[in-house]
């Protein structure tokens, strides 16, 4: 049985959008570029979620914004990306460009909850703000950063300094009957 597990870059104050400051936000750049330098420990924590992943679960436009910059790219983070596994949730995307990608189209919950069933390891949800709050309403979600319209019981399991970065992870706990 596969986990939905959610990695997000997030400020304290909300702001998910443009980390690395490449898309002209007016507030992106936050983060900075994983790899980049002061960044060391940071690119290693997403390698070594990349490789610990089964496979990747992108909404269209997340989707979109990495296979435009990583199929060109090499190295360890770069090969792990462009070689496993990639889900795209998208009702307008006919022909993916990155390599070892499927659409999933139609009812959405019925098939990642499908895929969940038939991986057996992390599903991993990058960006896609929308994508995995739409899972999190449907229970999917099994490890997470974020909140969610209805109650959503979490616990931290584990906080640690990445870098001059927090990196706290959370599990969801089922709510009792």
């Amino acid at each position: 049985m596969g986990r939905i597990v959610v990695s997000e870059n997030v400020s304290l104050d909300g702001v998910i959008q443009d980390p690395a400051g490449v898309e002209g936000f007016s507030r992106g750049g936050w983060v900075g570029r994983i790899g980049g330098q002061g960044r060391d420990e940071a690119a290693k924590v997403a390698l070594d979620e990349a490789l610990g992943a089964k496979a990747f679960l992108l909404g269209r436009r997340s989707y979109e914004f990495l296979a435009a910059r990583w199929p060109s790219r090499s190295g360890p983070f770069a090969d792990r990306l462009n070689s496993f596994p990639k889900y795209v949730v998208s009702s307008t995307l006919d022909a993916p460009v990155w390599n070892n990608t499927t659409v999933i189209r139609g009812d959405v919950i019925n098939k990642v909850s499908k895929l969940k069933r038939e991986l057996d390891g992390e599903i991993l949800v990058a960006a896609s703000f929308q994508l995995w709050h739409t899972l999190m309403e449907h229970d999917l979600v099994d490890e997470l950063f974020g909140e969610s319209s209805g109650k959503k019981l979490t616990r931290l399991v584990s906080n640690r300094t990445v870098d001059d970065l927090a990196l706290l992870i959370y599990e969801l706990v089922p709510l009792s009957s």
